[in-house]
């Protein structure tokens, strides 16, 4: 059983993990390097403590203990009980779920392991919003997505702002970096992935005619929000693929555009 601690001082070291929340650049140097995350909520929580992280601490408004009552009960980790306040001067902002909790990363597999008994693959280049990583998760996830690979620059899909939005889903999809960009293209090619790049291009293929769901194995590549993906990497693709647009709308938010194409790459395809 952990021990319920009281903690009344924001500059009290035992609170490292949770200090900056808000601070961006500062967090995501110091986690991966610390080999830690931050989930944010009941139900985040949970799910990573059930997709097999391990808990650091937790970081709990009084009224939250009997909530996590069960968690407090079989965690071997001190539990940090402080007012609303409190929690606020040291992670910078209102914590409004009363509930964080410090988790222990994992060893990201490789990518030529996730290849090997995928089918449907997201295959990110230069996605560096938060927001975005955690709504595509998302929807890789709800949508029978087996995998997600990221180019260097992606931004970190456990970062807090991410795993938040993806409500946990990002515990739900395994994915892993590709290091040599766009060179890492032809590894997938290789394992028999279709690399299809989503674009809005006009001398694209509409998806529906593209035809995806009929493919065996389909890596479907996505760009960052307004660029897109880049020159070499749809030169690298097998086929550019749209979604057709009406009312002189030229594109979706990549977080949306996702759905659409994750729903037309897997629909008629068993989900688990």
């Amino acid at each position: 059983m952990a021990d319920l601690i009281t903690v009344e001082d924001p500059d009290d070291p035992r609170l490292h993990d949770y200090t900056g929340l808000t601070d961006v650049e500062l967090r995501r140097r110091r986690e991966p390097a610390e080999g830690l995350f931050i989930a944010e909520g009941e139900k985040v929580i949970r799910r990573a403590r059930d997709a097999g992280y391990a808990m650091r601490s937790m970081l709990l408004s009084a009224k939250w203990v009997d909530v996590m009552r069960d968690v407090i009960d079989a965690l071997p980790a001190p539990v940090y009980v402080v007012t609303p306040d409190l929690a606020e001067r040291v992670t910078g902002y209102h914590v409004h779920r009363g509930a964080l909790a410090s988790m222990q990363r994992k060893p990201l597999p490789a990518a030529t392991d996730l290849l090997r008994t995928a089918r449907r693959v997201v295959v990110m280049e230069g996605v560096n919003d938060h927001t975005n990583i955690g709504a595509i998760f998302r929807s890789a996830a709800a949508l029978g997505m087996d995998a997600v690979l990221l180019s260097p620059d992606c931004a970190d899909p456990l970062y807090r702002r991410s795993v938040k939005v993806s409500m946990g889903a990002v515990f739900s999809v395994p994915y892993a970096r590709l290091d040599a960009w766009p060179k890492s293209l032809e590894s997938v090619r290789e394992a028999g992935f279709t690399l299809l790049a989503l674009t809005p291009d006009e001398k694209a293929r509409p998806l529906d005619e593209a035809a995806p769901h009929r493919m065996e194995r389909v890596a479907l590549m996505l760009g960052a929000e307004g660029d897109g993906l880049t020159t070499q990497a749809l030169v690298a693709a097998d086929e550019w693929v749209r979604i057709p647009m009406s009312h002189g709308v030229d594109s979706l938010n990549v977080g949306a555009a996702a759905a659409v194409a994750f729903y037309a790459v897997t629909t008629g395809r068993p989900q688990s």
